[in-house]
């Protein structure tokens, strides 16, 4: 299908190929030199610093506290919890020589940071008093990924990780479900993706984790993009690490602890969530910028409109709006709207001769049928911030609309198979890890989640017949 070199491929006639042109024609990001690496560009690092501002500011208003611990970890250090170090070892990167020698001990480039973390709690944690323990990082993590894809899946990627000790279960839970309310606050708010948060089942749980909670949300082509995780750790770590406490009591008790994380694959959820055959569309609250004004005309009308531009953007931005004015003169108006389009802005304002002449701006927004309309000038600064919160409001009302047409609830394994082909499915399962593989095997999909909000149920498992093991429903799905 020929196309010219901005536009990309269409989302109906291949939804892969749509993301990878579109990561890299909106200048989001570009592949780095080592394999599965990504180096994310001005405009993408843009929206990762205000997604990153959003969830840093909610983080700290919680009483925790931002703290750095480093990249390089004893391999020792992994070993102390079996089951994580099991989980993680096929995704491991190891440094073995340094300083021109090998090294005594060879050092994993952090995956995670329970292990170098659970070592500084020990040191740090003797009494009650220092209890609960509420530390977060933001840093990078090496996975080694056999199929990378920009954002969902690179062998380096940027993220928040927090990490807590409490003095018991029902101290740690609650700060494992405060993590996950954080995380769909600001998927919905934010990114204005409508998650499901529920508890992933045994088979699907973070490697040394008691419990995992996720939040999952449905892209455009019908797949579930896991978007944040808190794990509940019981005393595993504590065990390991020997993170233990005197109590008021005088005994000597393990830590609860807890981790939780939300990465730069969010980005790639907000691209999958809302972006058409035009491109990227931004939600206002993390577009870099929220309204483009792009002045039209040549010679002396130019620089008039080019000034009036600049004026009505310093009035924007006063008013709180990211305004950014497109100066490229020499670039025709028509490529100029159809960048922008391509780059997802939530609002382009046109401002030519005839505009400047009667007090007006054209304003068009990136989605929505009502097409272009005059604005006067002078309303714009007070008008701007309703018009980006209706397109806010707009896009998870979509979003949710897609979603929950494409959720099914399933009690036949025809209808299961046939919604997990397109959508989701709700179903009762088993719960047995087995039942999941050949689930899996069969369809593609997996159980994202057992949905908090979920109704009591009972009944048979969707695919083997035996009795369902929640008490509820299961979403089912397939996944990036």
């Amino acid at each position: 299908m020929a196309r010219d070199e901005r536009g990309v491929t269409p989302q109906s006639e291949d939804f892969s190929a749509w993301y990878n042109e579109l990561v890299a024609k909106a200048q989001l990001v570009d592949r780095g030199p080592a394999k599965g690496t990504m180096i994310i560009r001005p405009y993408g690092y843009r929206l990762w610093e205000l997604l990153q501002a959003e969830l840093d500011r909610r983080i700290k208003d919680t009483g925790h506290e931002n703290a750095y611990f480093p990249l390089l970890i004893p391999e020792s250090y992994l070993r102390r919890e079996a089951e994580h170090v099991e989980g993680f070892s096929p995704e491991l990167a190891v440094v073995t020589h340094a300083g021109g020698k090998e090294l005594d001990e060879p050092l994993v480039v952090r995956p995670t940071s329970e292990t170098i973390i659970g070592e500084m709690m020990a040191k740090w944690i003797s009494s009650h008093r220092d209890l609960p323990l509420l530390l977060n990082q933001w840093a990078n993590v090496v996975r080694w990924e056999l199929r990378p894809r920009m954002f969902l899946r690179t062998t380096e990627f940027l993220w928040q990780e927090g990490h807590t000790a409490h003095a018991d279960e029902a101290d740690a839970m609650r700060e494992t479900m405060l993590a996950l309310d954080i995380y769909a606050e600001v998927a919905r708010d934010i990114a204005a993706i409508p998650v499901v948060p529920g508890e992933k089942t045994p088979g699907e749980r973070f490697a040394g984790a008691v419990r995992t909670f996720t939040i999952e949300g449905m892209m455009r082509d019908g797949k579930a993009l896991q978007a944040g995780t808190s794990h509940y750790m019981g005393t595993n770590f504590a065990k390991a690490f020997e993170i233990q406490y005197t109590s008021e009591a005088g005994r000597l008790e393990l830590c609860h602890t807890t981790s939780w994380g939300m990465s730069t694959r969010m980005l790639g959820g907000v691209i999958m969530t809302h972006g058409d055959d035009k491109g990227l569309v931004l939600p206002p609250a993390l577009a870099p910028h929220q309204v483009v004004i792009v002045p039209i005309g040549r010679g002396e009308q130019g620089e008039q409109t080019l000034a009036a531009a600049r004026e009505l953007a310093g009035r924007l931005k006063a008013a709180g709006v990211r305004a950014h004015v497109d100066d490229r003169s020499q670039l025709s108006p028509g490529f100029r709207f159809n960048d922008w389009e391509l780059r997802g802005v939530p609002v382009r304002l046109e401002l030519g001769p005839r505009d400047l002449a009667s007090g007006t701006a054209v304003m068009a927004k990136r989605l929505g049928e009502e097409g272009k309309e005059q604005v006067p000038l002078e309303s714009l600064p007070e008008l701007m911030p309703g018009v980006l919160a209706d397109f806010q409001a707009f896009l998870l009302e979509r979003a949710t609309a897609f979603r929950d047409s494409n959720t099914s609830r399933t009690d036949t394994w025809e209808a299961f198979a046939e919604a997990v082909a397109t959508g989701w499915a709700s179903a009762l399962h088993c719960g047995e890890a087995s039942c999941e593989d050949e689930i899996k095997a069969k369809t593609a999909a997996t159980p994202r989640c057992i949905p908090l909000a979920g109704e009591p149920e009972s009944g048979s498992c969707i695919h083997c017949g035996a009795p369902a093991a929640y008490g509820k429903r299961v979403l089912f799905g397939r996944a990036y």
